[in-house]
This record gives C-alpha cells, sequence and structure tokens, in this order.
C-alpha cells in the first residue's frame, strides 16, 4: 500500500519538491536545480534524484520506503516527444514514478484535478487542457518559434527595438535608450551578450518594459499592446478548445492582465492551486 506520494514541479530555475504521507499530510519541502529536461537532461534529472534524497533525509525517512511510495515530475521539456520517449529509460529502483510536463501539473493543480484549462505566460508559455481523462497542450515550443506572450519573447522584440532606435531606424524613447544603456551604448556588447544569453537572460527585460509602459512610453507601450494581442490569441484558442474558464499562471500574469480586453478578464478565474499541488493529486489519481 502507498504510503508517501512525492511531487515535484520542474517549471522553472528550480525544481521544487514536495513529500506528504497518504492522508496528505505534509513532510518536507525543499528545492534543487534546474528540471527542464530538454535544455539540461542529464542534469535535470540529477538535480530531481537530488531532490527526493533530501526529501527523504528531511522527513527521516530512508531509502527503503520507496516501495512504498510514488513519485509524479512534472518538468520543463517533457512536452517534446523524443524527450518522451527518453524518459522511458529513467528510473530510481522501487519508486513507482510518472514524469509529465510542468503544464501538465499546473493544470491538475489550478483546477483541482477538474476539467478546466490554463495559459502559463513566464520566462515561457505554455497552455493545456484537461478535459478529465487526457491533457491537450498548446505552444511551449520555445520562444524563437512559439512562447507567445512570454517574458524571453518580449524580452527579444525589445531589444531588437531597442537596436532600431539606436540606429535611427524608429523613433527613440526612454525605454530604449535604457535598454541600450545596460549593454554601453554597443550594439557589439548586445551581440555578444546574445550568443550565450538563456531564456531567463531574454526574459529580465519584459520588467523593464511593462514599467515604462506605466510611464507611457511609445516603444514600450507598442511591445505591451503586442504581448498582450499575443496572450489574447492563446487564451481565445484555449477557451474555444476547452469551452470553459482559464487560469492565468506565471510571472507575466499579473503585468499583463490590466492589457487584457473585457472580454478576456471576464473569462479569467483565479487558480486553485499550483504545479505542486497538481504533481500530488496526480500521484493520488493514478495509485490512489
Amino acid at each position: 500500500m502507498t504510503k508517501y506520494r512525492i511531487g515535484i514541479d520542474g517549471g522553472g530555475t528550480h525544481c521544487r519538491g514536495r513529500l506528504v504521507d497518504n492522508q496528505g499530510n505534509l513532510l518536507a519541502e525543499c528545492s534543487g536545480g534546474t528540471g527542464n529536461v530538454y535544455s539540461h537532461y542529464e542534469s535535470a534529472l540529477s538535480e530531481v534524484k537530488k531532490v527526493i534524497t533530501e526529501l527523504y533525509t528531511l522527513a527521516n525517512l530512508t531509502v527503503g520506503e520507496y516501495g512504498n511510495s510514488v513519485l509524479v515530475a512534472g518538468l520543463a521539456g517533457a512536452n517534446v516527444p523524443s524527450v518522451i520517449q527518453r524518459l522511458t529509460e529513467w528510473c530510481i529502483p522501487n519508486l513507482q514514478h510518472k514524469i509529465v510536463s510542468d503544464v501538465e501539473t499546473a493544470c491538475f493543480g489550478a483546477h483541482q484535478g477538474e476539467a478546466g484549462a490554463i495559459f502559463i505566460c513566464g520566462t515561457g508559455s505554455q497552455g493545456a487542457i484537461w478535459d478529465g481523462q487526457r491533457f491537450k497542450l498548446m505552444g511551449g515550443w520555445g520562444f524563437m518559434l512559439s512562447d507567445l506572450a512570454s517574458g524571453a519573447g518580449l524580452g527579444q522584440k525589445a531589444l531588437r527595438r531597442a537596436l532600431l532606435a539606436h540606429e535611427g531606424i524608429i523613433e527613440n524613447s526612454p525605454c530604449m535608450n535604457h535598454i541600450m544603456s545596460t549593454f554601453q551604448d554597443s550594439p557589439e556588447q548586445m551581440l555578444l551578450w546574445t550568443q550565450k544569453a538563456q531564456p531567463k537572460d531574454w526574459a529580465h527585460y519584459a520588467k523593464v518594459i511593462f514599467d515604462y509602459a506605466k510611464r507611457d512610453d511609445r516603444n514600450a507601450l507598442r511591445l505591451v499592446k503586442q504581448c498582450a494581442a499575443e496572450a489574447e490569441t492563446m487564451i481565445k484558442a484555449l477557451i474555444h478548445a476547452s469551452r470553459s474558464d482559464i487560469a492565468l499562471l506565471g510571472g507575466i500574469t499579473a503585468p499583463i492582465t490590466p492589457w487584457l480586453s473585457n472580454e478576456i478578464r471576464e473569462r479569467l478565474i483565479e487558480p486553485k492551486g499550483d504545479a505542486l499541488d497538481g504533481a500530488i493529486l496526480l500521484g493520488k489519481r493514478l495509485w490512489g
């Protein structure tokens, strides 16, 4: 009989883990490094193992209890078919487990296991629908191809626009000057930065854009309105496919919501839980 359930959320820059007993009592929580199995497959799974080990240490349990435990991990990148196939080879001896994408556990948690839809707009973005039996995912293919209304996508557009303004191709503004100043007003420094920048680095500039939009900066306003239009494109598609209201999650949610149309805001609902809640609930659904 299952005694313990482990939930892991690897959707952000760090893995978060939670261990509960079969009655749902919290035994331990901790966090580790990145859980992105697309960009950091080996190290992400190593972090998952470290988090599990730490959880059991904090709860004064031994590895002998793995046989009485189940794990559900929602990991970034676990929506990619080749990664899903590769994950079938991964295991921790005696520990029953299921690995899904972080957006699936987030959706399950947001609606407490009931049917519903979510749109995560953070560093990246992705939508999910749970119909009570299976998940349907939208987006989540990285900001170079997908991830509408994401922080990384907004940051990329901001830097591109700042460079255009710097060269006099479009009208300049204080926001664009500020962005260029972070590169010493040097296009070459910006170019060198892009060669090593990760999505979270691009997303750093999203806050700058929202801050300047509040000051009516013409370029920041243009970028925020474009981001809001992208968000509405995703939200409308999710509402149409799910025929339900939708919960927004992620770091862009608060700043982008005021820029959405009244029609869309009326369809938004507060999430009832997070991805860790979803992982624990999904474990209960799968194994009781």
